[in-house]
């Protein structure tokens, strides 16, 4: 019997509706926790600087007036203009806070809410159940807890670039912003755990994450690895430490991952790839082994991938029960049947752009955005009266 909910296509998404939240935020961070909490109905305020969020610029490409990056991150959200060096305009964001807050996001520089009054002990301590987010680079304790960081840096500082490429090449950043956005994750999880004990006790809490902190996470198996042997980790390329065969490998005409990690599954390849005589081989009687000797079993199978195009090895793979995936382009992703079926993709009311959607669904529905990305300072009458100041 399904235990599924019913679920009303028309009735949107919105479990935190009513739920506002003001974003003291630029970048990428800060602006990712915001949005989720706007695509899931929260009221999302965004304070910027007379120059506006840096990220504005980061283009092209541009997409209506600001870049696509920005666009991506920032919809649904009010756009004030706040002059942090005028008294004035501080106190009417800390004004606004206390009077309609649930959740405080930052991510300015460090030392810079503290020394203007909007950090999270001083709003707490005025509004008991306020929720503040400090979102920071290498932590508020020790010797770095000053410095700025972004994520190319985290991910040189934690560890993750030293482990990212091949072997004899220089370091490479993983292509998505995976510190930015995991901070904005975890940002997500420290505000809703004080969201649901505020429930209970009708008090806030601060929380504070950092890009280094979710950089170790990242790391962490990886380091465990480390902890357990001594022996520091190496680059992997498109493979993983401990276990073997597990990599891309090129093809005639692209190339394909083939996660055959399991004794089972390493049968199954053999077999596939008409060398059963490795199950026999010393060398690969068990995943322990195929690690040590991997360098000559991806030999074999690095030349013997290459001699069909990739759609062929997908299929014979596929039908033998192994894991394995094309190596897609973005633009391949998007174009995808599975990509199109889960509606990822979702249109903007009040704009032509499109953007994917957050990557969960509440009985069977995905929430969708309510409203275009804000142009610089277009809804400063939430917080200061008309004429009072010009963006």
């Amino acid at each position: 019997m399904s235990t599924q909910l019913p679920t009303n296509p028309a009735t949107p998404v919105q479990p935190f509706a009513g739920l506002v939240v003001v974003e003291l935020g630029h970048s990428v961070a800060a602006p990712f926790a915001a949005h989720i909490l706007s695509e899931l109905g929260a009221k999302v305020v965004k304070i910027e600087k007379k120059d506006g969020d840096d990220a504005r610029k980061w283009g092209p490409p541009f997409w209506e007036g600001a870049s696509a990056l920005f666009q991506a991150l920032n919809r649904n959200k009010a756009s004030v203009v706040c002059d942090f060096h005028d008294p004035s305009h501080v106190e009417a964001v800390k004004s606004y806070i206390h009077a309609e807050a649930d959740v405080v996001l930052q991510n300015l520089r460090p030392g810079q809410v503290e020394k203007i009054g909007i950090d999270g002990p001083t709003l707490c301590a005025a509004k008991r159940g306020l929720i503040y987010c400090n979102l920071g680079a290498f932590g508020s304790e020790g010797p770095l807890k000053d410095r700025p960081g972004y994520d190319p840096l985290m991910q040189a500082f934690g560890g993750i670039m030293s482990t990212t490429g091949e072997e004899g090449r220089p370091a490479v950043r993983v292509g998505a912003s995976i510190v930015d956005m995991g901070t904005g994750l975890w940002a997500m999880i420290g505000i809703l755990t004080a969201l649901y004990e505020r429930q209970k006790t009708g008090l806030g809490r601060v929380v504070d994450v950092s890009l280094f902190e979710t950089a170790t996470s990242w790391v962490s198996l990886i380091a465990s690895q480390y902890l357990a042997s001594g022996q520091l980790p190496q680059k992997q390329g498109s493979g993983a430490a401990g276990i073997a065969p597990y990599k891309a490998y090129a093809t005639c005409d692209g190339e394909i991952v083939v996660a055959a990690g399991s004794d089972g599954l390493f049968k199954r390849l053999a077999h596939a790839v008409n060398h059963p005589e490795w199950l026999d081989d010393p060398r690969f009687v068990d995943n322990p082994t195929r690690v040590q000797h991997q360098l000559a079993l991806y030999g074999l199978l690095d030349a013997i991938l290459l001699t069909r195009d990739t759609q062929t090895w997908v299929t014979c793979f596929e039908d033998a029960g192994i894991p394995c995936s094309a190596v897609q382009n973005i633009g391949q992703m998007v174009a995808h049947p599975q990509t199109q079926a889960l509606k990822l993709i979702q249109d903007v009311p009040g704009t032509d752009m499109r953007f994917f959607g957050l990557p969960l669904r509440l009985d069977g529905q995905r929430p969708a955005s309510r409203s275009a990305p804000p142009k610089l300072g277009e809804h400063q009458h939430m917080i200061f009266k008309t004429g009072e100041t010009k963006v």
